[in-house]
C-alpha cells in the first residue's frame, strides 16, 4: 500500500501563488498515473489534474488549465501542484492520489487518497 502526504497548503490572496507537494512512501508508486484533485464544503471531490507515469502526458480540468501545472520527480517518489493565479474559487482540501486504472479521471479510478492539504485564497 502506498501512503501520500499531501503538504504546501496555506492561506494567500487572489493572484498568489502556491506549489503543493505530494509524497510517497510505502510501496512504490511506480508505473502509475497520479492526480490532484479537490474538495469544498459540501461538494463532491472533484478533479484537477493527473500526469501519467514518465510526466510526458497531463491533464487538467477547464477551470485550472494556463494556471496550474502538474509535475513529478519519480526518483523523490513525489508529485507536484504548482497552483499560480489563485482566485477564491480555488479554495478547498486538495487531494493527491494514484491512478490505478487509467481509463479515465473519474474519482473511482483513483486510490491510496492523502490527508489533503488545506488551500484557501482570500479575495
Amino acid at each position: 500500500q502506498v501512503q501520500l502526504v499531501e503538504s504546501g497548503g496555506g492561506l494567500v490572496q487572489t493572484g498568489d501563488s502556491l506549489r503543493l507537494s505530494c509524497a510517497a512512501s510505502g510501496r512504490t508508486f511506480s508505473g502509475y498515473g497520479m492526480g490532484w484533485f479537490r474538495r469544498t464544503p459540501g461538494k463532491e471531490r472533484e478533479f484537477v489534474a493527473a500526469i501519467s507515469w514518465t510526466g510526458s502526458y497531463t491533464n487538467y480540468a477547464d477551470s485550472v488549465k494556463g494556471r496550474f501545472t502538474i509535475s513529478r520527480d519519480n526518483a523523490k517518489n513525489t508529485v507536484y501542484l504548482q497552483m499560480n493565479s489563485l482566485k477564491p474559487e480555488d479554495t478547498a482540501v486538495y487531494y493527491c492520489a494514484v491512478q490505478y486504472d487509467s481509463s479515465s479521471y473519474r474519482e473511482k479510478n483513483f486510490g491510496s487518497w492523502g490527508q489533503g492539504t488545506q488551500v484557501t485564497v482570500s479575495s
